[in-house]
């Protein structure tokens, strides 16, 4: 480890790691309820459930940001962070008020936790994956902006790179897109339309820089590769990821209310999203096969990978089966969206946090050449459990999509059938989902296990 204050960065990767197996649990949880209704019901109910498997995501997915920002900023400057106590108080902030909103949404009823935090004098509550408090939003502005002042001044008064310039950029617009979270219009319509600004313009644009700046870190430092070479497929993915995810946001505009023009908008754009993830699969593997050196750490280099190719399935390939006006016409709201979510979310971020922790956690524990043999064959097993459990349970739920829209939206109105129905006669896949959600988890544990295993010793 080259500067002291990287430190900063390991409860955040802890954290994020803690948080993800709780998603996961929750999300197990519900996948239980879809084959029996009563289970843990009424003590916590499916849109409670649901609303902390998704609002777990999001902060898990921030935590693990905000740690890979911290342990690369002082690299990338060549110069210890601004301020390593902020960065900590920053954390335990973050931690005691997402916990804090965790228990409100599991413990108290939702229309008394809008009452107990005073939503009435600022009404922000109620829309989905925007259910937090407003007291917690403004929290989360808070931390934001002293992440964002810590990382700004660390790179104003140290050395300016491609890859610090763009992770800033991501962060200003990760922090400014957030703003539409507090602007509640009373019409429906324009209610949807801002939303918008802060669900699709954070995971298909402004998260997306973040991805690919922390993803060009990884393979500049496990391949070795010129970094004038990486630069230059950073901003060819970076420019396509800013013209096709800004103007994409038309393909949520299909059928608010809003005019007919958001139909070829959305369409187009849509269908030039999954181009920066192609690219961002030969960026990867073209950096590896022109490596300068053999890094120890072969897991980090294989994270990096997957991270490139299963982004490009799960938010390229998925997004593409669905986005297009016509065929969304038909699609929309089904499982085929849960499908697309789940490979997506997992593809492009949780997996480049997880290549983040895998490359440097060892060195931050004081491996500075990656954990050993014995660690990395673990991580390995639990690397393609986790893929492997992940797109099992992406077939499914596309499965299940194709399933509905056929049952529900393709026959006659006399002989489509309810919804009810049609979960019914579905929940044999549900079934198969739960138990592909099942490997996910148990990947995950095999994770937590590669960090104890300890290597055997080698009698010189």
């Amino acid at each position: 480890m080259k500067y002291s204050s990287q430190m900063v960065a390991k409860p955040y990767f802890i954290f994020a790691l803690i948080l993800l197996a709780g998603e996961i649990v929750f999300g197990l949880s519900m996948g239980v309820q879809y084959l029996y209704g009563d289970f843990l019901f009424p003590a916590i109910p499916f849109n409670v459930l649901r609303m902390v498997h998704t609002n777990l995501l999001i902060v898990l997915l921030l935590f693990g940001f905000m740690g890979a920002t911290y342990y690369l900023i002082p690299e990338e400057s060549e110069r210890e962070l601004w301020s390593p106590m902020l960065a900590k108080i920053t954390f335990w902030v973050f931690a005691a008020a997402g916990v804090a909103t965790i228990l409100g949404y599991l413990l108290v009823p939702y229309a008394t936790l809008a009452e107990l935090t005073y939503n009435n004098l600022l009404p922000t509550m109620g829309r989905e994956f925007l259910e937090q408090p407003t007291i917690t939003k403004i929290g989360i502005v808070l931390v934001v902006l002293s992440y964002i002042l810590n990382v700004t001044m660390t790179v104003i008064k140290g050395r300016k790179t491609t890859i610090s310039v763009i992770l800033l950029t991501g962060l200003f617009g990760l922090a400014f897109f957030f703003l539409f979270a507090f602007y509640v219009p009373e019409n429906l319509v324009m209610d949807k339309f801002f939303w918008w600004f802060v669900v699709h313009l954070w995971v298909e644009a402004t998260w997306e820089l973040i991805l690919g700046a922390l993803l060009a870190f990884v393979l500049i430092k496990t391949t070795g590769v010129d970094r004038e070479h990486i630069d230059k497929w950073l901003y060819l993915i970076i420019a396509m990821t800013l013209i096709s995810g800004l103007a994409g946001t038309g393909h949520h505009f299909f059928f608010i209310g809003t005019p007919g023009y958001w139909l070829w908008i959305g369409s187009i754009a849509s269908a030039a999203e999954p181009i920066p993830f192609f690219l961002m699969i030969l960026f990867a593997y073209n950096m590896a096969k022109n490596r300068r050196i053999q890094h120890d750490n072969k897991i980090a280099l294989t994270w990096a990978k997957g991270t490139a190719v299963v982004g490009f399935l799960g938010a390229g390939v998925w997004g593409f089966l669905h986005t297009l006006a016509p065929i969304n016409y038909y699609t929309h709201g089904t499982q085929l969206t849960a499908a697309h979510g789940h490979l997506a979310f997992f593809g492009a971020y949780v997996m480049i946090c997880f290549t983040l922790i895998s490359y440097a956690m060892p060195i931050l524990r004081g491996r500075l050449h990656g954990n050993g043999p014995k660690a990395q064959s673990v991580e390995l097993t639990s690397f393609w459990m986790m893929v492997i459990g992940m797109i099992g349970l992406t077939l499914a739920l596309t499965a299940a999509g194709i399933m509905q829209i056929e049952m529900q939206r393709l026959r006659d109105v006399a002989d489509a059938l309810d919804f009810m129905s049609a979960q019914e006669a579905i929940s044999t896949v549900y079934g198969v989902r739960l138990a592909f959600g099942v490997m996910v988890l148990l990947g995950l544990l095999t994770y937590f296990y590669s960090f104890f295993v300890k290597e055997e010793k080698v009698n010189a």
